[in-house]
């Protein structure tokens, strides 16, 4: 619907014939409002009321347009819930060496572990309605890529555009999980919750997992861990086939202090469908903030109605004008015939 912002302005619609109709005091007394140069000049109502009707209907269409304007008429849009409070999730993912082992299968295809993870956190993502969401990559060391916000679209957008080697080839967990902790804000009502994504163990950084650990409890967030990588891969060799397994440097132990001491859980990720399921799981743990409020968008309209007035404003001084174009050119023709 639409809505003026100062519906008051509206009352001076009328005010022209206001003015018009004042008695004036005395006859030869010159009337209370002087008319603009822009008004002078037009056809009387002795030369006929057709010359009159249009110049007069640009005039009052002007005011009104105006007027309208003045009043900022805005369009008011549909109910939108937002969220009286949420949660605050940071999502940390690992982009070290290792994540390029295709030992993953999506929709059929054999992909890499990063590749995955982009799909199904960009699904899991998309599902938080109402949840402050950042994103950090770590590698050799933590960097945040997304602080905290709404927009999940954007949070979607930095993540497909990670690329492996992006910050470096190592993996400094507790880098990441203290650059977390700090990027949380103070807020006593929400949900400080950390999703950590890794393949690997701590093999760099400048914090210690444990240290970082005691800063996670300290600060009351929540970590919940997965272990991603699958625990048989096939590998062709010179001998023929052999089976390895590419999850050997996967630090469990590590991952599972680090959810448990926090009140977080630890999951392992095999497959595609496994981390599928741990996200669902995760909706259920933490579950989007359902008590909402709700506002309504406003767009502002005034530039319509303006826009109509200045040209209407153009076309009445062209109409104006042409009384003094027309006789001026008739003039010069007049001249180039007595020349000839």
């Amino acid at each position: 619907m639409i809505e003026f912002a100062l519906p008051w302005v509206l009352i001076a619609l009328p005010l022209p014939l206001v003015i018009y109709w004042l008695p004036a005091k005395n006859k030869n007394e010159a009337a209370p409002l002087r008319m603009p140069t822009l008004v002078q000049g037009l056809p009387s109502t002795e030369a006929g009321t057709s010359g009159k009707k249009a110049p007069l209907s640009l005039l009052t269409s002007l005011w009104v347009l105006l007027v309208i304007a003045t009043s900022q008429p805005q369009w008011l849009g549909d109910a939108v819930n937002i969220p009286t409070q949420g949660r605050e999730m940071m999502v940390a993912v690992d982009l070290s060496g290792s994540m390029q082992v295709e030992d993953m299968s999506l929709n059929g295809n054999s992909v890499n572990r990063l590749e995955m993870l982009k799909v199904l956190l960009g699904e899991f993502i998309e599902r938080r309605v109402g949840d402050r969401i950042g994103l950090i990559l770590f590698g050799d060391d933590a960097y945040m890529q997304t602080p905290m916000t709404f927009d999940r679209k954007t949070v979607q957008q930095m993540l497909d555009e990670t690329v492996l080697g992006l910050v470096g080839k190592q993996t400094a967990i507790g880098d990441a999980i203290a650059l977390a902790v700090k990027r949380f804000d103070e807020k006593k009502e929400s949900n400080r919750v950390l999703l950590l994504l890794t393949d690997g163990q701590n093999t760099a950084g400048k914090i210690q997992p444990d240290q970082a650990l005691e800063l996670a409890v300290a600060k009351g967030v929540t970590i919940y861990s997965v272990g991603i990588g699958a625990d048989v891969m096939i590998q062709q060799s010179l001998f023929g086939q052999r089976r390895v397994n590419p999850s050997s440097e996967l630090d469990e132990k590590s991952l599972k202090r680090l959810a448990e001491q926090t009140g977080g859980q630890y999951f392992r990720a095999r497959s595609s469908e496994d981390m599928n399921e741990i996200y669902q799981l995760l909706d259920q743990l933490e579950p989007v903030e359902q008590e909402q409020q709700q506002m309504r968008p406003l767009t502002a309209l005034f530039y319509y109605p303006l826009a109509l007035a200045v040209i209407l404003a153009f076309i009445t001084l062209l109409i104006k004008s042409l009384p003094y174009l027309l006789p001026r050119q008739s003039k010069n023709h007049s001249l180039g015939g007595q020349h000839d």
